[in-house]
């Protein structure tokens, strides 16, 4: 959808950290999805119980600062963030204010625009409502304290992105980031958004829609929002600042309140929380173990490698082949490995179903595969069952070569014989292939390559072909 007029937007990205139990208590943070069996005195907030800090969450909203060149508190504080609603049975949410974990960095979109980050800070997440009948139309509201307590961190951008694409992008973007930290699951963790988006038309009158998942839905949701607010602008009537919320079934936004400052929420320095000094030498070490990141692989595969900028875009935004190409390019031509590890593994990956760690599938692997590919001593099409075979149980690629006999054929009297056998099976493609028709060569070409099991090179079989139906 395409908008003429100045549009500004602004996330409030909250995402959901990958550990093994809530940000301040001993609770799973997956396991049963019996309602409000993943709980405790602290996520339910009985009186006199105290939160402890959860050491990973700390060091993996670390990683997503450094990560965003961001600039890091010295120090960890916590507040109280106040507010009567029932998905915190404390009456108010743990997160930071004062002091957040992160200020300033930035993250570009895919075309190289750069988006600045406000403020990075950790919290925790509210409680899951259940509306029965959908939000409107529901008479009573179930609580499942099973979510509260999971550890978020939350990263909010400067007001410069201009479109719903912008803001779909930023969050692809942002994910990648979130996958090659390791520190989000996508299968496991929710990351959801808030925007906040205005239009010219109204004086930039700011409206936050709430509760956006994932960075499909943040585009139709805005498509969706700048549309609404222009036609209210059309039929004269004023936009003011209030918080909406997103039904992703209907695709609408709907009113949910005036919009609240941050004075409202009455923060308080929590008392139960000492401050966390974040040690020099303690980010050092994390930053250390940090992996090289997406597109800092982009600019070298492009550089070392001399891969297109499409082909390394699209190996760098997956770490695992991004580390699978760079351990194969180093023993057999990077074009090569990158051609295989962009279309073929990818392939045989989605058809069974499988991560490539799922696999048994290891870098030797590839590179036993691809210098045979490389030595013409197995066609494409040999590598490619291999491969299919490959994703489903581990051997040694060379072994099964010799025993199953799979090199390529090296016979030509063998293959000119299976070739003139063809050629009398498939009369009417080879007398439209005497007429001028090159199309139809291919249809001899596939029977050959049948009868010589695939061992036979197709460029051999195409050469020999078009002798032999010439007169040759």
């Amino acid at each position: 959808m395409t908008f003429t007029n100045p549009i500004v937007i602004g996330l409030e990205v909250h995402i959901e950290l990958d550990t093994n139990t809530k940000l301040f208590c001993p609770c799973p943070r997956t396991g049963s999805e019996d309602p409000n069996s993943r709980t405790c005195p602290v996520c339910l907030g009985h009186p006199g119980s105290k939160p402890v800090l959860n050491e990973k969450a700390v060091s993996s909203s670390i990683k997503l600062a450094l990560a965003v060149r961001s600039s890091i508190a010295p120090r960890l504080i916590f507040s109280r963030k106040s507010y009567f609603y029932p998905d915190m049975a404390k009456n108010y949410q743990i997160s930071q204010y004062e002091l957040p974990l992160a200020k300033e960095g930035s993250l570009a979109l895919e075309s190289g625009k750069k988006i600045g980050i406000t403020r990075i800070h950790m919290e925790e997440d509210p409680a899951s409502l259940v509306h029965p009948a959908g939000m409107k139309e529901s008479a009573y509201v179930l609580v499942d304290y099973n979510r509260s307590g999971n550890p978020l961190v939350e990263l909010v951008t400067k007001p410069e992105l201009t479109s719903p694409g912008e803001a779909r992008d930023f969050m692809k973007q942002l994910i990648t980031i979130l996958e090659y930290l390791e520190i989000f699951d996508i299968n496991n963790c929710i990351v959801k958004a808030d925007a906040n988006i205005s239009i010219e038309e109204s004086g930039y009158a700011r409206v936050e829609v709430k509760n956006i998942t994932g960075f499909k839905e943040i585009e139709r949701a805005l498509n969706y929002e700048v549309a609404r607010q222009q036609q209210e602008f059309k039929e004269k009537k004023k936009i003011t600042p209030e918080t909406r919320a997103w039904d992703s079934e209907r695709g609408t936004t709907s009113s949910l309140r005036a919009k609240e400052t941050e004075e409202e929420y009455g923060y308080i320095i929590d008392p139960d929380l000492v401050p966390v000094t974040l040690s020099p030498g303690f980010i050092a070490g994390i930053k250390r173990r940090m992996p090289e990141l997406a597109h800092e692989k982009l600019a070298k595969f492009q550089e070392k490698h001399g891969l297109s900028e499409e082909m390394a875009k699209i190996i760098s935004k997956d770490r695992p082949l991004a580390e699978m190409f760079e351990a194969v390019s180093a023993a057999v031509n990077p074009e090569l490995a990158a051609k295989w590890i962009r279309r073929e593994l990818p392939r045989v990956l989605n058809f069974a179903k499988k991560k490539l760690e799922e696999t048994g599938i290891q870098e030797r692997h590839l590179v036993d595969l691809l210098k045979l590919v490389e030595q013409k001593k197995i066609t494409d099409k040999t590598a490619q069952k291999l491969l299919e075979l490959l994703v489903e149980n581990s051997f040694e690629i060379k072994d099964y070569v010799e025993k199953e006999n799979l090199e390529v054929m090296e016979d030509s009297g063998a293959l000119e014989t299976a070739c003139r056998e063809a050629i009398k099976e498939a009369q009417k493609a080879a007398g439209e292939f005497r007429k001028g028709n090159e199309k139809s060569l291919h249809f001899i070409v596939g029977i050959v390559m049948k009868k010589t099991k695939g061992k036979a090179d197709p460029k051999d079989v195409h050469t020999l072909l078009k002798r032999l139906l010439s007169g040759g």
